[in-house]
């Protein structure tokens, strides 16, 4: 008695069913784009390429990876966190320059372009082996200021050659004028630097003999009169080569919140809880605009859902229903 009005009521469900995904499939063709207005975000990423970023210190899925490596993947990860409207630009640091691969573009419309040039980043590409993070970030502050969007800038902090006695080169442009984030990349620890031959084949580690500790450009240290040596117009710095850690390598924290303060950029290190979309939304400029939704996916998939329920769920139904059906009178 049951069984004639379950079989009209699933008639009656895969007739709809079918007329439903044919007009979502219709509407596809003709639906038009909604503009929602919201909060967006315009930055130049930047990217240190030098050698100490291929330190294996930092983790990503559970295993060992370079700074470098962790940086693409955060910096993807960001890119497909950020709002539908927002845009990014790319650009990588070597030596004391920054380098533009390409102006800020929309993170969605434009995100296998932006996933392949991170994925296609690599030490490589550096020109020279140097790393002057001070004046690698203030070229970037102004980079995003002639393209007139904000900055991420990503290192590990690591002077190379150290910076001298007197300090890093002093910030000209005005503080904050220019948002955005420093973002440390790195652990705490100080580890090995990976050593490659000309090739670009690693053959080992940097050791305490291949690199220089002390920079000596300009005048000497305060401690320079006690060391070994020490002769004011000869060996201002003493007879002797200065001891030291730099072939070791770890993010310098410190020294890049230090530089944050000085430009007016935030700071965040690179596996910051919640990842680098908020914390780089919390220190953007904020920059409304309309953005142009598509609604084709959305009614291509309940499309696709109905027809999944016609042609699957409801026959496997069927089925189901025959079975216990079959059970029932040979028991």
């Amino acid at each position: 008695m049951i069984r004639a009005p379950l079989v009209r009521l699933l008639g009656h469900t895969r007739e709809r069913l079918l007329a439903g995904a044919l007009a979502l499939t219709a509407l596809t063709g003709v639906a038009p784009h909604l503009s929602i207005t919201g909060q967006r975000v315009e930055a130049v990423v930047v990217i240190d390429i030098t050698g100490s970023m291929n330190t294996r210190d930092e983790r990503l899925r559970g295993k060992p990876v370079s700074r470098l490596d962790k940086a693409k993947a955060a910096l993807r990860d960001l890119a497909a966190s950020l709002p539908c409207g927002s845009r990014l630009g790319l650009g990588l640091f070597a030596e004391r320059r920054t380098f533009l691969l390409f102006e800020p573009i929309e993170t969605c419309a434009d995100f296998a372009a932006l996933d392949g040039a991170l994925a296609g980043l690599d030490w490589r590409m550096g020109w020279e082996g140097d790393s002057r993070v001070a004046a690698g970030l203030f070229r970037a502050i102004g980079l995003a200021a002639d393209l007139g969007s904000d900055l991420v800038f990503v290192t590990d902090g690591h002077e190379a050659p150290p910076l001298p006695a007197r300090g890093g080169p002093a910030f000209e442009g005005k503080p904050g004028a220019v948002r955005g984030l420093i973002v440390g990349a790195g652990g705490h620890a100080p580890s090995p630097i990976p050593r490659y031959d000309d090739r670009g084949r690693e053959i080992g580690f940097y050791g305490a003999d291949d690199v220089p500790h002390e920079n000596r450009f300009g005048p000497p240290p305060p401690d320079a009169e006690t060391r070994e040596g020490y002769n004011p117009r000869n060996a201002p710095f003493g007879a002797t080569a200065a001891p030291g850690q730099e072939h070791l390598s770890s993010v310098r924290e410190s020294y890049l919140r230090g530089l944050a303060a000085e430009t007016g950029l935030a700071y965040a290190p690179l596996d910051v809880p919640g990842g680098l979309a908020g914390a780089l939304t919390a220190a953007a400029t904020p920059r409304t605009r309309p953005v142009r939704l598509d609604l084709r996916p959305a009614l291509g998939g309940a499309a696709l859902a109905a027809l999944l329920v016609l042609f699957g769920l409801l026959p496997w139904h069927a089925r189901l229903r025959e079975t216990v059906s079959r059970l029932r009178h040979g028991a």
